[in-house]
């Protein structure tokens, strides 16, 4: 095989294209490297349709190889690649959305694209390069492809913008936005954003397509590389007759369609449709027609008739003018025993979103090809098919619950307190009960609105709108709409996805049907959401205002208190017996990060404090002068030694017992005895000298004595002075004179 080869300088980084040193037997395959990161992309098309296909059967795959990275997978016990995890998912959706729109309407040859990672540099992350990879793909695969496409990633840290941050400018900075487009427009945005402005927002638009056009122009001079045979496209479509048959027995009229819920326009057109086969039984059994090609040429002219209304005259199905949303229904705490929940309801589409809270130990654990993370915050999107009002198998989270799922938490998390000042985890589970478009954006509004009825000290509520677009590509005419129903999204050029608070953009997500999307286009389209979410956060504040001052009864008491991390082992112990005696004998679940913030989680308040003592007691540093309840715990011939708090040893030595002479340690305290000292020296090797005799009362002759130094340990005894009281050290021969002896 000729090695073929294209690169170019992509924002600093080498950005190569090429052939081998790997080949498969892919109608199209292509290596991608973006610095060391390498990715590897196949796309096939069949050559002939699928029978019976009723939609574009395309498949997208992205592969997050462990290997890529030099790591093992987590699990001990399974170590082969299976199920593909949730950011693999993610990846994999981002290049079906920018690719889907570029094949001919009505394809039905199979096509598949797999993007798999060989190499991982662990610096930039290789989404975009697996998209740039698959356009790449397709581009010598001969599919009709109306790309190619181009993929960058946008940082923005300390007011200036980034092309291809690295993961700890994404972390730190306010931006981690992915735009896809063309040569002409921009196709697919993806971002998590930290309250960022529309103005930078489209700023970064315009910047990431200045690089765009730069990868899709190198894509075409390495397809110009190849000998690519084209593969031609099937279309479903219907028969002339078919056609004719519709057209002729449908009138403007009929079409003349609106209502204020979906199901009155459902009802009005299942109306015609009866009308239609009524009209054609003869042909329906005699099989000349279906009634499935009926009712989707019906489908198709009541669209068109739908998007001509709003260019033309700008009216939608259920009356609204373009920038207006939809009633808004608002109840708060509506289950009992949950730790927080709320429905928010905008015209039809209502979600109720309920939160739990638990400990850290609650917090998940995601395996990924970088590094593993550790989410306090996660959020769950469950669709179920009555929420649309069809039967079908309940099974696991698809691709799209996944996404929107991911969208929501985007959404949220750069508005969640510090994990010092609410150490819970949250799980936030958004049900869709009924839908008629904007349900991923009904869930944004509900996780605030739930968040905050458990108590949550949330920055700012956020809220979310789904913007919709109507185009005319023969004249350039368009019309942007807010607060996107069901079929105006089915049936619109765009859906825009936008969620933020009062002062900025927190979340982004668009896909759009048509070849792509001018800036001044966009960025009138944000400015219009602007005004939708500030309209939503206002009636969502005029029901809740902030935060409940107090959690749930229900839900667990967490304690935070900080300790030196050099400390962490004394509170473990030894083989973790120490963390394990607290737990147990308090009843509760204890974590501890490396910083040292050690979380207490309780069932009550009563077992929350109890172990939180006991952790002060082990990490106590003593102070000359604290005074302790301490437990005797061994007797020695020159005094005693008292555990002052869990851990912590000092030696009373026999002349500081008592306030008159002690002749033996066993006439003032037995080993178990519970005694009051005061920590009167810590000595140069850290040991404690204590004292009982001084919280006695000292008679004159004691006043203002020292306590005595300790005794040489290893030595193992302090032999008595003759003619006088106080001890003589072996080795030292000092002797220390005590009542004028």
């Amino acid at each position: 095989m000729e090695h073929k080869e294209v690169k170019m300088d992509l924002a600093g980084r080498e950005f190569r294209i090429r052939n081998y040193p790997v080949s498969s037997y892919a109608s199209g395959f292509a290596l991608v490297s973006l610095g060391d990161t390498i990715v590897m992309g196949n796309a096939s098309m069949s050559p002939k349709g699928k029978e019976g296909a009723s939609f574009f059967p395309m498949t997208v795959d992205y592969e997050e190889n462990m290997y890529a990275a030099g790591k093992i997978k987590g699990s001990r016990f399974i170590k082969r690649e299976g199920r593909p995890s949730e950011n693999a998912t993610l990846i994999s959706r981002m290049i079906d959305r920018p690719v889907r729109p570029l094949f001919p309407k009505n394809t039905t040859n199979e096509v598949q694209i797999i993007c798999s990672a060989l190499s991982a540099d662990l610096e930039v992350d290789p989404a975009t390069t697996a998209m740039n990879a698959a356009s790449t793909a397709l581009m010598v695969s001969g599919a009709p492809f109306a790309g190619p496409i181009g993929a960058v990633r946008m940082g923005y840290v300390n007011g200036e913008l980034i092309v291809n941050p690295t993961y700890t400018q994404c972390e730190e900075g306010q931006m981690n936005l992915i735009v896809a487009g063309t040569l002409d427009a921009i196709t697919m945005v993806e971002a998590a954003m930290k309250e960022v402005s529309e103005d930078i927002v489209v700023q970064a638009f315009e910047m990431a397509h200045k690089y765009i056009k730069q990868i899709c122009e190198l894509q075409l001079q390495y397809a110009k590389l190849f000998d690519v045979k084209k593969i031609e496209a099937e279309i479903a479509g219907h028969s002339e007759e078919a056609l004719k048959a519709v057209h002729d027995f449908i009138t403007e009229d009929m079409l003349e369609v609106s209502g204020k819920t979906k199901m009155d326009v459902k009802e009005k057109i299942h109306g015609i449709e009866d009308k239609l086969y009524e009209k054609f039984k003869k042909e329906i059994e005699e099989e000349t027609f279906s009634q499935g090609d009926l009712a989707d040429i019906l489908n198709d002219m009541f669209e068109k008739h739908m998007r001509k209304n709003i260019l033309t005259k700008g009216t939608r199905l259920d009356g609204r003018k373009l920038t207006e949303i939809r009633p808004i229904t608002i109840i708060p705490d509506v289950l009992p025993r949950t730790h927080g929940s709320a429905i928010f309801q905008r015209g039809e589409t209502m979600a109720l979103t309920i939160t739990t809270l638990g400990g850290p130990g609650d917090a998940q654990v995601v395996d990924t090809m970088e590094k593993d993370i550790t989410k306090r915050y996660f959020h769950h999107y469950h669709f179920p098919p009555f929420a649309v009002g069809e039967i079908k198998m309940l099974r696991g989270p698809g691709r799209r619950e996944i996404g929107h799922g991911d969208l929501a938490e985007r959404a949220l998390i750069p508005m969640l307190p510090s994990k010092e000042d609410f150490p819970y985890t949250m799980w936030l589970v958004s049900e869709v009960t009924r839908c008629n478009g904007s349900s991923s954006m009904a869930s944004v509004c509900g996780s605030s609105l739930s968040l905050m009825c458990a108590g949550v000290p949330i920055k700012k509520p956020v809220a979310g709108i789904a913007m919709g677009l109507v185009s005319n590509p023969d004249n350039g005419d368009y019309k942007i709409l807010s607060d996107i129903q069901g079929m105006e999204d089915f049936a619109g050029d765009m859906d825009f996805k936008v969620a933020g608070t009062k002062d900025g953009i927190t979340a982004l997500q668009m896909d759009i049907k048509i070849k792509g999307l001018s800036l001044d286009l966009m960025r009138k389209a944000l400015a219009q959401a602007h005004e939708g979410r500030t309209f939503i956060l206002d009636a969502m504040n005029s029901v809740i205002p902030e935060a409940r001052k107090k959690l749930s009864k229900y839900a667990p008491l967490i304690m935070n208190i900080t300790i030196d991390p050099e400390l962490i082992r004394v509170v473990i112990g030894k083989g973790g017996e120490t963390i394990q005696k607290i737990t147990k004998e308090c009843g509760v679940e204890m974590d501890i990060d490396d910083t040292g913030i050690v979380t207490i989680t309780a069932p009550d308040q009563v077992s929350g404090e109890k172990a939180v003592e006991w952790v002060k007691k082990l990490t106590y540093m003593p102070k000359v002068g604290d005074v302790f309840d301490g437990t005797v715990v061994k007797i020695m011939e020159f005094g005693a030694f008292v555990e002052m708090v869990p851990g912590k040893d000092g030696l009373v030595h026999i002349s500081e017992l008592d306030n008159k002479r002690v002749n033996k340690v066993e006439d003032v305290v037995k080993l178990g005895d519970k005694v009051k000292v005061k920590l009167m020296k810590i000595d140069d090797q850290g040991r404690y000298n204590l004292s009982r005799k001084v919280l006695l009362g000292a008679d004159s002759g004691m006043n203002g004595q020292s306590s005595a130094a300790f005794a040489k340990q290893e030595q193992g005894h302090v032999d008595e002075g003759k003619g006088g009281h106080g001890p003589i050290v072996k080795g030292t021969r000092h002797v220390r004179k005590v009542n004028g002896d």
